[in-house]
C-alpha cells in the first residue's frame, strides 16, 4: 500500500505567517523577548494541512542560508531581496524546533533551496507514496506528476488550490515540466533572473504551447516573427542561463529514507511544544483534531 507523504515548504509557510501580522507589528513576543508571530502562524498552517491531507509521513523543507549554487551561476540571483526583518530571523530556528518537537522531520541542504529538497524528495519517493506539496510558490507546479499534487495556499488558513497534473495542463495548455521553459523565456522578477528581454508571460506560454520545449523552439526559430527571432537571438545566453535557474533540482545530495518521515500526531507532545514556545490560540485546533480521531 502506497504511503501518503506531505512535503511542506517551510519557508513559504513561515514567511506568509510572519507578514500576515507584521504589517500591524503584532509580533507576539514571548517571555524570552523573542517574537513568535511567524511561528504561531506556521504551526497553525502546518496542523491544518495535517488535518486536511491526513499524511502518514511528513517532511518540512527549508533554505539553509541565502546563497545557493544558483548564486554561483548568476551573482544577481535574488539580489533584489533584502535581508529578512530582525523580528523574523530568530523564528527560523524556532519554527524548525517546534516542527521537530511535533514529530516532523526537517530537511535543508547547504547550497540548495527548500524547493530543491522538495523536488528531490518527490523524485525519490513518487513510486512509494502519493505526494502532496504544500506551498505558496507556483514554481513548484513543475513537479506535478501522476503521483505528485501541489496544494497552493490561498488567502486564509486551510484554503488551497489543489493542482494535479491534469488540472495544470487543462489550465495552461502545457505539461508541468514545460513551466521551466516558460520561466526561462519570461524570466522572473521575484527571483531576479532575466529571461528574454521583451518576451512576457503571455508570449512565453504561447510559444511553449506551440513548440513544447526551448530546444524545439530554437530548432524552429525561423518560423517565429522577425521581432521574436531578434529578441531570442540577442538574449540567447540569458535564455539558457534562465532555464538552468528556473529548474528545480531533483538530485540534491541527501541521504534519507521514507521511514524516517513517518508521522503520528501525539496530542500530549503537541501540547507540550505549544506550551514551551508559548504559541497560543492553536489548542482549540488540536482539540478538534483529537475529537475527529476519536469520532
Amino acid at each position: 500500500m502506497k504511503k501518503n507523504l506531505l512535503l511542506v515548504d517551510g519557508m513559504a509557510l513561515l514567511f506568509r505567517s510572519f507578514y500576515a501580522t507584521a504589517v500591524h507589528r503584532n509580533f507576539m513576543i514571548n517571555d524570552q523577548g523573542v517574537p513568535t508571530n511567524g511561528v504561531h502562524g506556521f504551526m497553525k498552517h502546518l496542523l491544518t494541512a495535517i488535518t486536511v491531507f491526513e499524511p502518514s509521513h511528513i517532511v518540512c523543507c527549508w533554505d539553509m542560508g541565502k546563497k545557493t549554487y544558483r548564486n554561483d551561476l548568476y551573482q544577481d540571483y535574488k539580489a533584489n531581496r533584502g535581508e529578512p526583518p530582525l523580528e523574523l530571523i530568530p523564528q527560523f530556528d524556532l519554527a524548525k524546533k517546534a516542527a521537530s518537537e511535533l514529530g516532523i522531520t526537517n530537511i535543508g541542504v547547504t547550497g540548495f533551496e527548500a524547493d530543491d529538497c522538495i523536488g528531490t524528495l518527490a523524485s525519490l519517493f513518487r513510486d512509494e507514496a502519493d505526494i502532496t506539496v504544500v506551498t505558496g510558490d507556483k514554481d513548484l507546479l513543475q513537479l506535478l506528476t501522476d503521483a505528485v499534487q501541489v496544494a497552493l495556499m490561498q488567502k486564509g488558513i486551510g484554503n488551497y488550490k489543489l493542482y494535479t497534473k491534469e488540472l495544470f495542463t487543462e489550465e495552461t495548455g502545457i505539461q508541468p515540466a514545460a513551466l521551466i521553459d516558460v520561466k526561462a523565456l519570461m524570466g522572473d522578477t521575484s527571483d531576479n533572473y532575466p529571461g528574454v528581454k521583451g518576451i512576457g508571460e503571455k508570449t512565453a506560454y504561447k510559444l511553449i504551447k506551440e513548440y513544447s520545449t526551448i530546444e524545439q523552439l530554437l530548432e524552429n526559430i525561423d518560423q517565429l516573427t522577425k521581432a521574436q527571432q531578434k529578441k531570442i537571438t540577442e538574449n540567447l545566453e540569458d535564455l539558457k542561463l534562465s532555464r538552468i535557474l528556473a529548474e528545480i533540482k531533483c538530485d540534491v545530495p541527501l541521504s534519507f529514507s521514507l521511514e524516517e518521515a513517518r508521522f503520528e500526531l501525539s496530542h500530549d507532545r503537541a501540547g507540550r511544544m505549544l506550551k514551551l514556545h508559548q504559541i497560543r490560540g492553536i489548542e482549540q485546533l488540536l482539540l478538534q483534531m483529537k475529537r475527529r480521531e476519536i469520532g
